[in-house]
């Protein structure tokens, strides 16, 4: 019989190097080269029986194999090597069986249920962590630009005041010069002058009361104009 026969194994978990779990699903495909060894071997339960035999073969090698390699190894898409030697380990044993291993791929190689959820678990919190440390960092920079700004408007206001400030003496340098110019030139209308301003200053509004007597220096011009004819 050269007929090439299937064998699909259950799931089976086994431990790699580095001790993180895997649950392996594995097929193989096997055909009898020695019919009379194959009986004796398998008795009047022909096909049915050897099944579950090769599939403790399988197994057997599935664990040996994928136990002395990482976990990475296995869940590389570049594992031929490794199918090849559980192929080769468990033609092997079979030979015994009357029977030929051809070949054996995985199908699947996944963490555990529960290993797939606390993975889960651990690369969210990683995710919600490297999420709090981006706002943080963003806040930090933003309370930085804030004082940066505030440290600006600062140096502006400071800035305009000092300008505003040299502006105001400057102003008043000049009208103290003016003052002064007028004052040399002819002091006597200066200080007529000077009076005028404080007469308009004390006296504007209707409702403006003083009491001053009658010789005050306040009213010297207002007691000698003489009024025009």
């Amino acid at each position: 019989d050269d007929r090439i026969l299937p064998l699909d194994t259950q799931a089976l978990e086994v431990t790699p190097a580095d001790d993180r779990r895997l649950v392996v699903d594995a097929f193989a495909r096997w055909r009898i080269t020695d019919p009379v060894r194959f009986r004796r071997a398998m008795g009047d339960g022909g096909i049915e029986r050897a099944r579950p035999r090769l599939e403790r073969i399988l197994n057997a090698e599935l664990r040996e194999v994928l136990g002395s390699v990482d976990s990475g190894a296995i869940l590389s898409a570049d594992r031929v090597a490794l199918m090849n030697r559980i192929r080769d380990q468990a033609r092997a044993q079979a030979q015994a069986l009357g029977v030929q291993v051809v070949d054996v791929r995985i199908k699947r190689a996944d963490l555990p249920e529960q290993n797939l959820e606390a993975t889960f678990a651990r690369m969210r919190a990683e995710r919600e962590r490297e999420a709090a440390d981006e706002i943080a960092r963003g806040n930090e920079a933003a309370q930085r630009v804030r004082a940066q700004a505030d440290r600006t408007v600062v140096e502006t206001v400071s800035e305009a005041q000092k300008q505003a400030d040299i502006i105001r003496g400057e102003a008043d340098a000049r009208r103290n010069a003016i003052f002064a110019d007028a004052y040399g030139r002819d002091p006597e209308f200066f200080a007529f002058s000077r009076s005028l301003a404080a007469y308009e200053k004390s006296l504007r509004g209707g409702n403006s009361s003083m009491v001053i007597t009658p010789d005050s220096e306040f009213f010297e011009y207002l007691k000698t104009a003489t009024p025009e004819k």
